[in-house]
C-alpha cells in the first residue's frame, strides 16, 4: 500500500505542527509532557505553551504558530467550559481547520458536548500515545 506516506506516517514535504496547551489553572503538566515526547519522538514539530493558559492565549499562540493541531490538557474540571471557548475563537478566527483534541481527566457524560463543540478526540487516563499520535495522523487537514 503506498499513500505518499513517510515512515512515520507523515507525507512527505509537511510535519504536522502541534500546539499543546494546558488551559485554566491546572498546575500538572507531567502528562502534557509526556504526549509532547510521544508526538515529536514520532516526527511532529511541538509548540508547548505552558501551564496556566487562557483561551485567548491558546488560540492567539495557535494562529501565530500556524499549527495543524491544537492538544489540550485539563485536570481541573474546568473543560466544560475552556474546550468550547478555544473552539469559538477558533471559528471567530476563521481557523476551524486546525484539528483540536483534549485529554485529562473528563468524566464520559461530558463528552458528547465537547464532540458536539468541535473537540475531534478526547483521551483519558491511560490512553496509548501511540494511539494518540495514529489519531492525529489520521485527522490532520493535509490541503
Amino acid at each position: 500500500m503506498n499513500d505518499n506516506r513517510c515512515d512515520n506516517g507523515q507525507r512527505p514535504g509537511k510535519t504536522i505542527r502541534v500546539l499543546a496547551a494546558k488551559p485554566g489553572l491546572d498546575g500538572h503538566d507531567r502528562g502534557i509532557k509526556v504526549i509532547c515526547y510521544a508526538l515529536r519522538d514520532a516526527g511532529m514539530e511541538v509548540i508547548y505553551t505552558g501551564l496556566r493558559q487562557t483561551p485567548e492565549q491558546i488560540v492567539q499562540a495557535a494562529l501565530q504558530e500556524d499549527v495543524d493541531v491544537i492538544a489540550m490538557s485539563v485536570l481541573s474540571g474546568a473543560h466544560d467550559y475552556l474546550f468550547p471557548r478555544v473552539m469559538e475563537l477558533l471559528k471567530q478566527a476563521g481557523a476551524t481547520d486546525i484539528l483540536v483534541i483534549g485529554g485529562g481527566i473528563i468524566p464520559e457524560q461530558d463528552i458528547p458536548a465537547l464532540k458536539a463543540a468541535g473537540i475531534k478526540g478526547i483521551f483519558g487516563p491511560g490512553t496509548s500515545t501511540h494511539d494518540i499520535v495514529r489519531f492525529i495522523e489520521k485527522n490532520v487537514s493535509r490541503a
